[in-house]
C-alpha cells in the first residue's frame, strides 16, 4: 500500500513539472545571448520596409523598346515574345502615346525592314525617307517631349544579317563605321534625341560624335551599347526583326560572355570618344558587369532587359509556375541595385501600370 502511494505521488510530481512547449520556448529564448541589434525590427511592417528601402524602381528609369514596320492599320504579334507586337506607324503612335501617358520618358525604336530593301552595305539605313526617319518625325510631331532613341546598326538592313559590311566572310570594321555615321546623321536630322550604336565596331562612337558635332547636332546624345555580349538571349528579338545572321555568329565583334575586364576597356573607350550613356546588354546574366561599370564611371549606366529574358518570364508565367508581376519587379529592382540608372525593358508599360496601383 505504501509503495503504491509513493509511486502515485511520483507520477503526479512528474506530470506537474513536465515543461510545456511554451515553457520550453521561453527557456530556450532566455538562453540566447543579448542582442541589441535585431535587423528584423526594420522589417516588421510594410511602412517600415518602405521607409528603409535602399533602391527604388520608378517609371523614370524606363525606356520602352518598340517595333515598327511598313504599311498601315496592322499589328502583328511576335510569337516568341508574347504581348509584344510589330506596329505600322499609325498604330505605333497610339502605342507610344499610351506609354507616355503612363509616365515612361522614352522609347527605343527598332525597324522591320522589307527583304527587298536589304543589301550588304545597309544602304537603306541612311535613307532619309526610310522607315525609321519617318517614324521619328511622326513621333516627335505627335509627342514632342517623348525621348526617342534610335538603333544605329546594320543588321536590320543587312542581307547577311550582320552588324557590318561583309567581305569574304569577314565583318569589315572601318567601312561599316562610315555607314553608321551616315545612319546616325539621318536619324539626328529626323529628330532623334539619342542615337544608339549597338554594332560593337571599334571607333564608331567617336566617329559618330565628331560627325554630329560637325553638322551642328551637338545636343543629340549617344547611348552606346558599350558592353554588348555575344549572347544566346537575343533569339526572340531577331525573330521580331528577321535579322538573324545568315552565316556564322557575331563573336568576332560582340564580347565574349566570359569577360569582365574587357567591358571596362570598352566603356572607357566609349566615354573617351563621347558617349553620354553607356549600356550593358544583356542584363540579367551580367549584373556583375553593371556593378563594375557603375563603380568605374560617373556616366549613367543603362541595362537592356533583353528579349530572351522577357520570353523566359512570360513562358513560365503562362504555365502558372511563377508570379509574373512579382518576378518582373524583383528582376528590375535587382538591376537598379546592381547600379543601372536606366533600364530598357519590354515590360515597361506593365511596370508603369503596376507602379500606379
Amino acid at each position: 500500500m505504501i509503495i503504491i502511494l509513493i509511486l502515485s505521488l511520483h507520477a503526479m510530481t512528474s506530470t506537474e513539472i513536465a515543461p510545456t512547449p511554451q515553457a520550453a520556448t521561453e527557456t530556450a529564448a532566455s538562453n540566447l545571448p543579448a542582442m541589441p541589434c535585431r535587423p528584423r525590427r526594420l522589417r516588421r511592417t510594410e511602412g517600415l520596409r518602405r521607409m528603409v528601402r535602399e533602391h527604388h524602381l520608378t517609371t523614370n528609369d524606363l525606356i520602352y523598346p518598340v517595333f515598327v514596320m511598313a504599311g498601315t492599320g496592322q499589328k502583328e504579334a511576335i510569337p516568341s515574345m508574347p504581348g509584344c507586337y510589330r506596329y505600322t506607324l499609325d498604330l505605333l503612335l497610339d502605342e507610344v502615346a499610351a506609354a507616355y501617358e503612363l509616365g515612361i520618358p522614352g522609347i527605343a525604336l527598332f525597324p522591320l525592314i522589307a527583304p527587298d530593301l536589304k543589301d550588304n552595305a545597309g544602304t537603306e539605313s541612311y535613307n532619309p525617307a526610310g522607315l525609321v526617319p519617318q517614324a521619328v518625325r511622326a513621333i516627335k510631331q505627335a509627342i514632342p517631349n517623348l525621348l526617342v532613341f534610335t538603333d544605329v546598326a546594320l543588321d536590320p538592313y543587312s542581307s547577311a544579317g550582320h552588324d557590318g559590311i561583309v567581305e569574304n566572310g569577314e565583318i569589315l570594321n572601318d567601312e561599316t563605321v562610315a555607314v553608321l555615321v551616315q545612319q546616325a546623321l539621318c536619324h539626328a536630322e529626323a529628330g532623334a534625341d539619342f542615337v544608339s550604336p549597338s554594332d560593337m565596331m571599334d571607333g564608331r562612337v567617336g566617329a559618330i560624335r565628331r560627325a554630329l558635332d560637325a553638322e551642328g547636332w551637338i545636343n543629340v546624345g549617344i547611348l552606346a551599347y558599350s558592353a554588348k555580349y555575344a549572347s544566346a538571349y537575343y533569339g526572340p528579338f531577331r525573330d521580331a526583326l528577321d535579322s538573324a545572321p545568315q552565316f556564322g555568329d557575331k563573336k568576332t565583334y560582340q564580347m565574349d560572355a566570359a569577360n569582365a575586364q574587357e567591358a571596362l576597356k570598352e566603356v572607357a573607350l566609349d566615354i573617351e570618344e563621347g558617349a553620354d550613356i553607356v549600356m550593358v546588354k544583356p542584363a540579367l546574366a551580367y549584373m556583375d558587369i553593371i556593378q563594375r561599370l557603375k563603380q568605374h564611371t560617373t556616366l549613367p549606366v543603362a541595362a537592356y532587359n533583353v528579349s530572351g529574358e522577357y520570353a523566359m518570364v512570360k513562358a513560365a508565367a503562362q504555365q502558372g509556375w511563377i508570379d509574373e508581376q512579382a518576378v518582373v519587379m524583383e528582376t528590375l529592382t535587382g538591376l537598379k541595385r546592381a547600379g543601372a540608372d536606366v533600364i530598357l525593358t519590354y515590360f515597361a508599360k506593365d511596370v508603369a501600370t503596376w507602379l500606379r496601383r
